[in-house]
């Protein structure tokens, strides 16, 4: 063994190496395990921000499962920062693309293949739908959009195998703009009070701030309820307007049957609202009316044929018991009869009878008397003659 060193040796001696291990060892050793430990904490965060980036500019994304697919095939469609509980319209329209919209509404749209779908609580949602051809030639898109609440779109380009291609159309050069305030022509009628549609006529006055001429704009007319989206319905006005000139448009609005209470009526111009017209429908109160007249006149309906009913039923008394207002039972045959006058010898007038008995009590005859023996009118009795 060596022993410490010695005052008597040099100090320029290295230091053993052994004592310098400990030093350095466990700086080195923990380095890789903190860095896997940090990017295991950040990991979440990082799938998180990756799950929220659609999310980060305030539109909601939607992603599909295929970007090609043909006529009956089948396709999943996902979104995500959609609205809580919101419920949405799937469809495939062609003539669209994600920048410009769908160009001619949904009239380019495969309505009847389309598909409603409610987001989770997260604004999420994962729906299968078919793939149909729409009526427009592609380039084609899945569009999304929301049926109720505040109006949110998402388009997703998707190509439709087979289907017919075409460039989309050359826009117009031509705005259309409001020039003056909206309002609402028409009245109700008698009917609209029984609870017939309401229906009025929208007047707005646009004027064209483009370089080209408007020919037959597509007009969208929505009707609002309460927290619901608008129903639009498209209508198209028959007319131009030249570069810097206006027009007076009337477009009809029309409700369901019986609708009442506040609407909210928009004019929408490609993808622009152009104006917006409060509309206060009255109640119907005329089919309130007619409900309570049901009410009382049916049941006294029910009462009088009831009653009918039980007056041809019943039994009716004879007519001596219904005068005298009590029914007498009938007398025998005995009682009715009435007995001969005896006449009374000497010429002297008969004695006016007695007076009737009850109808039970009858009279005895007297035993001397008999038929034979009565007096007739043509032989005299010849007592008293000489």
């Amino acid at each position: 063994m060596t022993g410490p060193a010695t005052p008597g040796r040099g100090n320029h001696r290295r230091p053993p190496v052994p004592l310098r291990a400990p030093l350095t060892v466990p700086l080195r050793a923990p380095l890789p395990k903190l860095l896997v430990v940090l990017l295991l904490c950040l990991l979440p965060a990082l799938l998180l921000l990756g799950s929220t980036g659609a999310r980060a500019d305030g539109r909601p994304a939607v992603t599909l499962s295929k970007q090609e697919a043909g006529k009956g095939g089948e396709i999943t469609v996902k979104g995500s920062g959609w609205r809580a509980d919101a419920l949405l319209m799937l469809l495939i329209c062609g003539q669209s693309t994600p920048d410009k919209g769908v160009i001619g509404g949904t009239n380019s749209c495969a309505n009847a293949e389309g598909r409603a779908v409610t987001t989770d609580r997260s604004g999420a949602f994962s729906k299968k739908m078919p793939v149909a051809e729409p009526p427009k030639p592609c380039p084609c898109v899945v569009h999304v959009v929301t049926v109720t609440g505040e109006q949110a779109v998402s388009d997703a380009v998707f190509t439709v195998a087979g289907h017919p291609t075409a460039p989309l159309p050359r826009p117009t050069g031509g705005k259309l703009a409001v020039l003056a305030t909206t309002r609402l022509e028409g009245d109700s009628s008698l009917l609209t009070w029984f609870g017939a549609p309401a229906s009025r006529r929208l007047v707005v006055t646009v004027g064209n701030l483009g370089s080209a001429p408007v020919t037959d704009p597509v007009f969208e007319v929505g009707t609002a309820h309460g927290v619901y989206a608008p129903q639009w319905e498209e209508h198209q006005w028959r007319g131009t307007v030249a570069p810097g000139r206006k027009a007076q448009i009337k477009l009809p609005v029309e409700l369901t049957a019986g609708a009442h209470g506040d609407y909210q009526v928009s004019l929408r111009y490609g993808t622009k609202v152009l104006a917006e017209q409060p509309w206060g429908v009255g109640r119907p109160w005329g089919v309130t009316l007619f409900w309570i007249l049901l009410c009382v006149v049916v049941p006294a309906a029910v009462f009088r044929i009831g009653m009918a009913i039980v007056d041809k039923v019943r039994p009716r008394p004879d007519r001596a018991g219904a005068r005298s207002g009590r029914h007498r039972p009938p007398r025998p045959p005995e009682a009715t009869a009435k007995p001969p006058r005896p006449r009374r010898r000497g010429g002297t007038a008969p004695q006016a009878p007695p007076a009737e008995g009850p109808a039970t009590t009858t009279t005895a005859a007297l035993p001397w008397f008999t038929p034979d023996s009565a007096p007739s009118e043509n032989r005299p009795t010849t007592k008293g003659h000489s």
